[in-house]
């Protein structure tokens, strides 16, 4: 078995993991449950699931529940004002210190990426498999392969119509390194993001990126923060349109009620997303 092939299998082995965790969480399954249902050892399954994950397996389940997720959502309208401002220190520094998003101008807007070029590429992650799109300036497209590779790079065409694709994995390989790295939340090195949206979009793009690892927030809150008071739906709307999942992180936002709500990736993926991160902050 080559080295490629044998990280593909453990990726899988690790997504299945977390597959059965969250399907069985209700009755908190031992670490040999866990690891009988992937075929692995216990010892073998920490080991592998600390090196994609960052975390246990046992960490990861005691973090992912619901209500967990309402508790962060108490701590995380408690202190809106932190969360939606310039920053913490440490390891919990806000994201938007380590990510620099960069709108099109209104003729690029109208361009749809005409005489642009994106390196594309897709890569395993603890989560499912991610198709990443980059330019010269930036990250321009970040989405969970849930459709097939053809579905998924019909959507990035669909976003830059007029650009050129080419895949190219060796361009979207740093990206995918770093993307659940324990360290990204302070690195040194601000990554770019390049955006196509509405002016309406890119604030409330703009404001996700404002909420800290391992805190939630609500859609009446985002509007709020970008000057919209009762436009919760439209800042809803602009969420699910979030052309770069994690690194924009639109998970991060909740129901009035504390309830997950949607996520245009699985309302699975958005619970152990923050579950994840939860389980590293803490």
């Amino acid at each position: 078995m080559t080295l490629a092939s044998r990280a593909l299998e453990d990726y899988r082995r690790i997504e299945r993991a977390i597959r059965f965790i969250e399907s069985h969480a209700p009755r908190q399954p031992a670490l040999a449950d866990i690891a009988r249902a992937v075929h692995l050892s216990p010892s073998h399954l920490q080991h592998l699931f600390r090196r994609w994950a960052g975390v246990g397996p046992k960490r990861f389940l005691e973090a992912l529940t619901l209500g967990h997720a309402k508790v962060l959502l108490a701590r995380g309208e408690s202190v809106l004002g932190a969360s939606l401002g310039a920053g913490l220190s440490g390891p919990g520094r806000l994201h938007d210190l380590f990510v620099v998003l960069d709108a099109t101008t209104p003729g690029e807007f109208k361009r749809r990426g005409e005489g642009m070029r994106i390196a594309c590429g897709i890569h395993p992650t603890p989560f499912g498999e991610v198709l990443i799109g980059v330019t010269e300036r930036g990250v321009c497209h970040l989405s969970f392969v849930t459709h097939g590779q053809r579905a998924s790079t019909a959507t990035l065409q669909r976003h830059w119509p007029k650009a050129r694709l080419h895949e190219d994995h060796s361009a979207t390989q740093s990206v995918a390194s770093h993307l659940f790295a324990r360290t990204r939340f302070t690195d040194a090195k601000p990554l770019s993001l390049l955006v196509r949206g509405t002016n309406f979009q890119i604030n409330v793009w703009r404001a996700l990126l404002r909420i800290p690892p391992g805190r939630v927030t609500t859609y009446g809150a985002i509007a709020a923060s970008v000057g919209s008071p009762g436009a919760s739906r439209a800042v809803g709307r602009a969420v699910g349109a979030n052309p770069i999942a994690c690194l924009i992180p639109c998970h991060r936002v909740l129901r009035g009620t504390a309830a997950l709500g949607g996520y245009r990736w699985g309302t699975e993926r958005k619970r152990a997303l923050l579950a994840w991160e939860r389980a590293l902050c803490a």
